[in-house]
């Protein structure tokens, strides 16, 4: 049996462990020194182009009209005859009024008005022989006449006893209920219809918007829009799909709040829009060109300003401050800070900083896309 010296064997397992070391510092080193891939961002090139200049404006609904049912008689109500929410056209009964008493003082009034007409012929063919003087005749006549006033406004009330929509439109709820003394002392409010197609959007202006607007068009920079289309915009921030048309802009300044006071028509179809709701009018000011325009979600805001997140040359990172000028639609138009085909990051914002190295590739908004299949 060969015997190896101690020493011989100390420093053999020595050597074998430090090779053992190095190998796996070396495969560490490798796996730490490959690291991960750089994000990805979507990009848009900044080009300049012919923009509108609008503003989102804020604004309140109000019906076309408005009409108040209101009892044209005295009585209890018998019935209700619509139903409530739906809609309803000018001349629909909405209401039942008790008519007894009507219809018994609408055939009293026919009676004297058939005793007065059948008097007057009567004395008619009396006045041919003289039987009786003129001054009779037209005294029959005259009574005839009130006779016939009296049934006409017997035959009014006997008809407002079933009320009437003064207007077509959306209808309420019922304001009274069966069992009700209506019409006691003055006409009772009943129900209330609505047109609200289309419905109008009123809204207003600063003045100092206004007077801006004025200087850049005197200035050559920018030129009068085409404002007869409006776009609303709904509580959620979703775009209302019908446009609507700009009806009238006051010439005076409201002295309370240094504001225009302007209205816009939607149509209204579906009665999506209600009455009395909140939103917002997109509305279009100005054209300007050569101007530089971003999606919204690229303008990021900080202690400094507003500032975009660019990707240079060596795919770095590189911040720049920015000044906006309105909007065109869904994005900012860009006064200052950009000259041109820079590569703004749009999406993967919160996966750099500045300085970071990033995969750009272009952006393809979403309603470019293509529809996945179900």
């Amino acid at each position: 049996m060969l015997t190896i010296p101690r020493r011989k064997l100390a420093l053999g397992l020595l050597s074998l462990a430090l090779t053992a070391c190095g190998d796996g510092a070396d495969k560490q080193a490798g796996a730490m020194g490959g690291g991960p891939p750089p994000p990805e961002v979507d990009v848009v090139t900044a080009a300049a182009g012919s923009v509108t200049l609008t503003q989102d404006l804020p604004g309140r609904l109000q019906a076309v009209r408005t009409a108040q049912v209101r009892a044209r008689v005295e009585g209890i109500v018998e019935k209700r005859l619509f139903e409530e929410g739906s809609d309803v056209k000018a001349g629909t009964p909405l209401f039942q009024i008790d008519d007894r008493n009507y219809r018994a003082s609408a055939s009293a009034a026919q009676a004297d008005a058939d005793i007065a007409r059948l008097t007057v012929e009567r004395y008619r063919t009396l006045l041919a022989v003289k039987a009786v003087s003129q001054q009779e005749f037209d005294l029959a006549l005259a009574k005839q006449k009130q006779a016939e006033a009296a049934l006409s406004r017997a035959q009014i009330d006997l008809e407002n006893t079933r009320v009437p929509a003064p207007i077509s439109g959306h209808i309420g709820r019922a304001l009274v209920t069966e069992g009700a003394l209506v019409g006691k002392s003055e006409p009772t409010q009943m129900a209330t219809i609505e047109q609200i197609d289309p419905i109008y959007a009123n809204f207003t202006q600063s003045n100092t918007d206004l007077l801006r607007l004025r200087q850049g068009m005197k200035a050559g920079k920018l030129k009068r829009a085409e404002q007869g289309r409006v776009e609303l915009v709904q509580e959620d921030g979703s775009l209302y799909p019908l446009p609507g048309k700009l009806l009238f802009t006051d010439l005076a300044v409201d002295p309370s709040t240094g504001s225009v006071s302007l209205r816009a028509e939607f149509p209204n179809p579906k009665h999506e829009l209600l009455p009395g709701q909140f939103v917002g009018i997109r509305y279009p000011q100005a054209q300007a060109s050569n101007v530089i325009k971003l999606p919204q979600r690229a303008i990021q805001a900080g202690p400094q300003g507003q500032y975009v997140l660019t990707v240079d040359a060596q795919d770095k990172v590189v911040p720049l401050p920015v000044k906006t000028a309105g909007m065109d639609g869904g994005d900012w138009m860009i006064a200052e800070g950009l000259k041109g085909d820079e590569k703004v990051i749009v999406n993967g914002l919160q996966k750099v900083r500045p300085g970071s190295v990033v995969k750009p590739k272009p952006w393809v908004p979403a309603s470019a896309q293509p529809e996945k299949n179900q």
